[in-house]
């Protein structure tokens, strides 16, 4: 039976993959320390983490607390296309939340578990404005960087000059980081990006970033020292990672899965030890069926044994599925294995992987760098040109494959093939080998009682706890309508009545 004494935090996702996961981590440690913890996201998203086996319909305990989930409809079909355009369905699922995430709130309010703090992610920045109207403190957890935190901050600010359609290849040097080269910077900053989108959906968290009393930060104080503290100076950052590491509840089966992971493991148990290349391109990179023909034959050309993740792409992206060459699998017999998604943390953890070719999104990043991993960096677009950038010649665990998206090249098998020798045989390899475990102890170390993220959860969950002993003290759910419908209908500045719970701006 859950407590109803335990201090309430709601999570409130943002329904993708990449953002799922973190949130759902943080969700777990801040359960681990003895908080009730209610996770959000639409239905739709919800049903295939049911579907996967990642989560349970009744609280579960993780450490000294609990875990639950609660979804909203967001307002469209299940088979609605739309939802593949961020420009369309930012604003739907804004105005389906606006809505729904009070009716959560004032529901657990009425079942004797009233919640103390909303927690959002990138994309979604609306969520501190329902707990602003709900008189309810909220927090962020930045799913990326605290490099392209700050990159993005400086941006928008113009505080530096950055790539423009008059000056497109400028370096950019911001404070406390290493000069970044025009395809360095996060490239939804580019003035050419196809994806202009994406940089107005994570922009739209800098609208609002006097609002949360606490940005979590998915990093940690060892990894990226100089820039965490100049820009703690400016924004009340916590860096609370590498949260899939959680000392607390190391087994927990709550997990952010939307798709169920293939059985790989027995496989890479067959194999010695450090002999298997990992190829993993995340949950929304897509390359072109050229570039998968030459990857594929540099894995073949290699010699080396290889787990290669090939996730189909979703029916309405307008992706074609792509196909392996004729033979491939064939000629490479056992040692390869090809399979749609995989258990990434255990894979990274297991003694046969040797290296793992990544697109450099940050939650594979940490998990590579918290895993002792060296990488060969494939990076497309967003954040990962910027990871990349800090994993070969930052944090020295990898060797570049290529630049990214913007560079529109062919990376060709022989140049696949030569990247993979140099991160699995010879100095190079054995240096980056050495790096990287390197970084696996700091990153333990800090998610270790005591250690610099630890603080900053437990210095979380205190102040959420004493913020919650005020929220308590509301006499009742009316209280809180009344709130909501004083701040939704609030004069604005001309004297005019703001129907802000309907915005989708």
């Amino acid at each position: 039976m859950v407590s109803e004494s335990l201090a309430h935090v709601l999570l409130v996702s943002f329904p993708g993959q990449g953002h799922v996961n973190p949130l759902l981590r943080l969700g777990k440690r801040l359960a681990s320390k003895g908080l009730l913890v209610t996770f959000s996201t639409p239905e739709i998203t919800g049903r295939q983490m049911k579907k996967s086996g990642s989560v349970f319909d009744e609280p579960t305990p993780v450490g000294d607390g609990y875990i639950r989930f609660e979804f909203f409809e967001d307002g469209w079909d299940d088979d609605e296309p739309r939802r593949q355009d961020l420009d369309q369905y930012l604003p739907q699922l804004e105005l389906a939340g606006r809505k729904l995430i009070p009716e959560i709130i004032m529901r657990n309010f009425e079942q004797g578990r009233p919640v103390s703090c909303l927690i959002n992610n990138p994309f979604i920045p609306w969520v501190s404005d329902v707990a602003e109207s709900l008189g309810l403190p909220s927090a962020m957890l930045w799913v990326q960087s605290c490099a392209c935190f700050s990159a993005y901050y400086h941006y928008y600010h113009g505080l530096v000059p950055f790539p423009s359609e008059k000056n497109p290849e400028i370096d950019v040097q911001l404070p406390c980081l290493p000069l970044l080269k025009y395809d360095e910077v996060p490239s939804f900053l580019y003035p050419t990006t196809p994806y202009p989108f994406l940089r107005r959906a994570i922009l739209g968290q800098y609208k609002k970033l006097d609002k949360p009393f606490c940005i979590l930060m998915e990093s940690f104080q060892e990894l990226e020292p100089e820039i965490i503290s100049y820009m703690s100076k400016i924004c009340p950052i916590k860096p609370v990672g590498p949260l899939f590491k959680n000392p607390k509840a190391p087994n927990s089966a709550v997990r952010g899965d939307i798709m169920k992971a293939d059985d790989c493991i027995e496989w890479l148990v067959s194999k010695p030890p450090s002999s298997v290349v990992y190829v993993s391109f995340g949950s929304v990179v897509y390359l072109k069926q050229d570039q998968w023909d030459e990857i594929a034959y540099g894995l073949l050309n290699s010699g080396l044994s290889f787990l290669w993740v090939m996730k189909p792409p979703h029916k309405d992206s307008g992706y074609e599925v792509l196909v392996l060459p004729d033979g491939f699998l064939e000629k490479a017999g056992d040692k390869g294995k090809v399979v749609q998604w995989s258990p990434q943390e255990k894979v990274l953890a297991h003694p046969s992987v040797a290296c793992f070719v990544t697109h450099c999104g940050w939650n594979s990043t940490m998990e590579a760098l918290s895993s002792g991993m060296p990488v060969v960096a494939f990076p497309q677009w967003g954040d990962q040109v910027t990871d990349a950038k800090y994993l070969v010649d930052v944090f020295k665990v990898g060797v570049r494959m290529c630049r990214g998206e913007a560079e529109n090249k062919l990376i060709t098998r022989d140049e696949v093939e030569k990247c993979l020798l140099e991160a699995t045989v010879g100095p190079k390899a054995e240096e980056m080998k050495k790096n990287a475990m390197k970084w696996k102890e700091a990153a333990e170390a800090a998610v270790a009682e005591g250690g610099s993220s630890d603080r900053n959860i437990q210095a979380f969950v205190d102040e959420v706890r004493r913020r919650s002993v005020e929220i308590t003290s509301k006499s009742s759910s009316s209280q809180l309508n009344d709130e909501h419908e004083n701040w939704v209908n609030k004069p604005s500045s001309n004297g005019k009545v703001e129907i802000l719970a309907d915005s989708s701006a």
